[in-house]
């Protein structure tokens, strides 16, 4: 919706392209409306969300950027709107060539529909319950991308980069949860840490040899 017709308010004729182009990027979910600061009333609107139109007061607050006059771009600011819903709003004041506040350009967003988005996405994302141990015992593979992926998570580090230490505790934790219990856990161990076999389990036999000079290790 626009004015931009014959007859229209040459600040709309010239500004009209630009409102248009945010109203036609955002759609139906942002307002674009431009202003009239002297007589504070609207020159064109784009998106309407509410019945006002060409000629109808500016709302209160819309004309702020005005003021202090050297600030010609304001926001985002919030708006909260009667029927719930919230906005976000930017506020620029459009000068002439004598540095004038010609008008005033106001781009109001619904955040709604984004932050039901958000919630649904975050909502699908998460995990709800602990995840049930018993489906996973016999699973050797799973149990080693989970203990395996922990330590990745914690240090920060991807396995390619893990040390020697931090293969050693690793490898702790892995015999902890008696992962070296199942059969032909140790290739699987290997492939997860990214060695051979061999380095694998000279590891694991320094690992265990140090715990069983230190019992309290």
């Amino acid at each position: 919706m626009g004015t931009e017709g014959e007859g229209a308010d040459p600040r709309t004729t010239m500004w009209a392209p630009a409102c248009q182009a945010v109203a036609l990027l955002l759609g139906p979910c942002a307002e674009v409306v431009l202003h009239d600061p002297d007589a504070d009333r609207i020159l064109a609107i784009w998106n309407p969300m509410s019945a006002r139109g060409p000629g109808d007061r500016s709302l209160p607050g819309e004309l702020d950027a005005l003021d202090p006059p050297a600030r010609d771009v304001s926001g985002p600011y919030e708006r909260p709107r009667a029927d719930g819903r919230r906005l976000a709003s930017v506020s620029a004041v459009l000068r002439d060539r004598d540095g004038r506040p010609s008008a005033v350009l106001c781009v109001n967003l619904d955040r709604t529909p984004l932050e039901r988005a958000a919630a649904a996405l975050s909502a699908f994302g998460a995990p709800t319950v602990s995840r049930p141990e018993p489906l996973f015992e016999q699973d050797c593979g799973e149990r080693v991308r989970h203990v395996v992926g922990a330590y990745v998570r914690e240090c920060g580090r991807p396995v390619e980069r893990l040390s020697r230490s931090d293969r050693a505790a690793v490898l702790a934790r892995l015999d902890e949860a008696e992962v070296f219990a199942v059969r032909r856990a140790a290739p699987v161990v290997a492939r997860a840490l990214g060695v051979s076999r061999s380095t694998l389990y000279g590891q694991l036999a320094e690992l265990r040899a140090a715990g069983a000079k230190d019992p309290t290790a």
